[in-house]
């Protein structure tokens, strides 16, 4: 059974756009330690929300982790570590995080809770119901 995690990215930086051009990626770039925990407990077959952080504030696209979580090669620091993900899809219609704060069902979402955090876990309720709100 996967498990479900939100990836957030500055569009800038980048997007999901850019993501699904590529067709995989390599997720680095995380230095937070809760985040690179997250980053840790990642496995091949997990399911990812894409999150647009700065101007958009919203969920855009899904993907999929295709690796074991991996020392990132781009770094000398043992404590950083990367993934490999495939994108697997944009929603029809972003989820902005307005919408996701006023459902009272997010109030526990690591999203709502920990703004600022990169990488949070999400359960299959969180999981299906942004879906929902995103037009699948």
């Amino acid at each position: 059974m996967p498990n479900y995690w939100i990836l957030k990215t500055e569009p800038s930086a980048y997007s999901y756009d850019q993501l699904e051009r590529d067709k995989t990626a390599v997720w680095d770039g995380v230095k937070n330690n809760l985040a690179l925990k997250h980053i840790r407990e990642m496995t091949p077959g997990d399911r990812v929300l894409i999150y647009h952080t700065g101007d958009e504030k919203a969920v855009v696209g899904m993907a999929e982790i295709t690796s074991v979580p991996y020392p990132d090669p781009k770094q000398k620091d043992p404590k950083l570590f990367v993934i490999d993900l495939r994108a697997a899809g944009r929603l029809p219609k972003p989820v902005p995080l307005a919408a996701i704060k006023a459902e009272k069902a997010f109030a526990d979402l690591a999203l709502v809770r920990m703004g600022r955090l990169s990488v949070v876990p999400a359960t299959a309720a969180h999981w299906q119901r942004l879906l929902k709100l995103g037009g699948r």
